[in-house]
């Protein structure tokens, strides 16, 4: 993720920002040109400083804003955001835990959105394109399941159901413990979900690239149903040497899914990282492979090599700085030669190569 830079006084702004803090000006997110921007006053709504279009736009927060869930701007008052617009169904809002849920849930997905819009993936909701459209339920225990939304976590035909739960810190983490995972993340989830959808529009179709998909991940013909009974019963043994999480070695499917959320994550860590302008350069001779400068932006580099070649040394600097406050690691996976080919693959996929 990157930061910003309040168009009025030049204080550092993030990307969840809705007030600057420095000279108070309101914040609004310009989904294209991708930037935050310092608003000015305009009758019922503001001009954008950072909005370089001639004549000047007119615009207005996201009809969501009035819940805090939201700080992105539209050029027609009263409508939903792009990445809004993809709600099917949203928690109850009578409920403060729940309003108080979404509110995380819509940060991650705003953030989500943000990675798919910079690597120009096709962001299309189920009113733009029923048939080919993405669409999110967000679903909640307390709450009867709508009839036509799932009742867990998941993804059918451009339908990402997340369960409110995964907002609450204390039932994820129970939930990590009960499915012996080392990671269990809210961004987590919605990345996965949505590698999913992705494998709709960018393999299912293509007949070259199915054949290279299951060359790499395995034939999704499989049984799923009884792939997942299987990894539950009987799980895979050695999985870290061909996949990056246990739950990727259940079924190819879930391999690409597990793989895609991996590749998002190293995205979004890396340009926030170069962002930051973070370098490591270990003073001792011994350590020189840990040596690395974060300059590029991942969205748009081309090489995946020269990608993992940067992100490796960042995450042993910051799991071995997680582990002196006494956290746990930042990210607690092991990026093994088959995992950093199914990435690239994706890399190239998404990047039409």
């Amino acid at each position: 993720m990157k930061i910003f830079t309040c168009q009025q006084c030049s204080q550092t702004i993030l990307f969840d920002n809705t007030l600057c803090e420095s000279c108070g000006s309101s914040l609004g997110f310009l989904s294209e040109p991708m930037t935050l921007s310092a608003l000015k006053p305009d009758g019922s709504g503001f001009r954008a400083l950072a909005d370089t279009n001639m004549p000047a736009k007119k615009w207005y927060y996201c009809k969501n804003a009035q819940y805090f869930v939201c700080n992105w701007l539209v050029d027609n008052p009263d409508t939903l955001c792009e990445a809004c617009q993809l709600n099917r169904h949203i928690p109850n809002l009578e409920r403060v835990k729940q309003r108080d849920e979404w509110q995380k849930l819509e940060f991650a997905k705003h953030r989500l959105v943000y990675s798919l819009i910079k690597l120009g993936l096709p962001v299309l909701n189920k009113t733009e394109n029923p048939e080919e459209g993405l669409s999110f339920d967000f679903i909640s225990e307390e709450n009867a399941v709508p009839v036509n939304a799932q009742s867990t976590t998941g993804h059918a035909l451009g339908q990402v159901t997340i369960n409110t739960s995964e907002a609450n810190s204390a039932e994820r983490e129970q939930m990590r413990e009960d499915m012996k995972e080392s990671y269990r993340t809210l961004i987590g989830h919605f990345r996965h979900e949505v590698g999913h959808y992705y494998w709709d529009q960018l393999i299912a179709e293509n007949d070259i690239e199915l054949a290279n998909y299951r060359a790499l991940f395995g034939d999704e013909r499989a049984s799923y149903a009884d792939a997942l009974r299987k990894h539950y019963d009987n799980p895979v043994q050695n999985w870290q040497d061909n996949f990056v999480s246990a739950y990727a070695s259940s079924h190819p499917w879930e391999d690409w899914a597990e793989t895609w959320a991996h590749y998002l994550h190293i995205v979004d860590t890396l340009e926030t990282a170069s962002e930051f302008g973070i370098s490591m350069s270990p003073p001792n001779n011994q350590h020189q492979g840990l040596a690395a400068t974060i300059n590029i932006d991942p969205y748009c580099h081309a090489n995946f090599e020269d990608i993992i070649a940067q992100y490796l040394p960042l995450t042993f600097a910051v799991n071995n700085l997680n582990r002196s406050m006494g956290q746990p690691d930042l990210y607690p996976f092991v990026l093994v030669p088959k995992v950093r080919e199914k990435l690239a693959f994706i890399h190239r996929i998404v990047h039409g190569n």
